[in-house]
């Protein structure tokens, strides 16, 4: 059974998301348009192009907390064949030995557009929603 245009996007932002609590550079470049533009909580209100801002926090070295995040009501919402909007909230878990557990929620909108064939991310805006300390 071949996959709808829309359940490959949930798929392809899934595996965005894993690569960044990853830190998976290489799968991040391979799913991001190079002129990717955003605008998220640490670019303090500016608009960032390009890949150079996210390298610096995909390239650390990994530490010692662990990451996962869960997508929370994604919608979907196609643009032509060619581009769509995929929007939902997403629940960020750490878990460090030094700072214990946490959980974190932001709102995020992503748009994908089809580049010769292939899905890319092209733009985000995330937005701080909050969070809270674990025991």
């Amino acid at each position: 059974m071949e996959l709808t245009p829309e359940d490959e996007l949930l798929i392809l932002n899934e595996k965005l998301l894993e690569a960044i609590d990853t830190n998976d550079y290489e799968t991040y470049t391979e799913l991001c348009d190079v002129n990717l533009s955003a605008f998220e909580p640490e670019a303090m209100g500016q608009l960032v192009e390009g890949l150079p801002f996210h390298a610096f926090y995909l390239l650390r070295e990994a530490s010692s907390a662990s990451k996962q995040s869960t997508i929370c009501s994604p919608r979907v919402r196609m643009l032509g064949d060619d581009a769509a909007v995929v929007t939902f909230v997403r629940l960020s878990q750490k878990s460090s030995p030094e700072s214990g557990d946490s959980v974190a929620s932001c709102e995020e909108t992503r748009i994908w557009q089809r580049i010769d064939g292939n899905w890319k991310h092209v733009h985000f805006h995330r937005s701080f929603a909050g969070s809270i300390e674990l025991g």
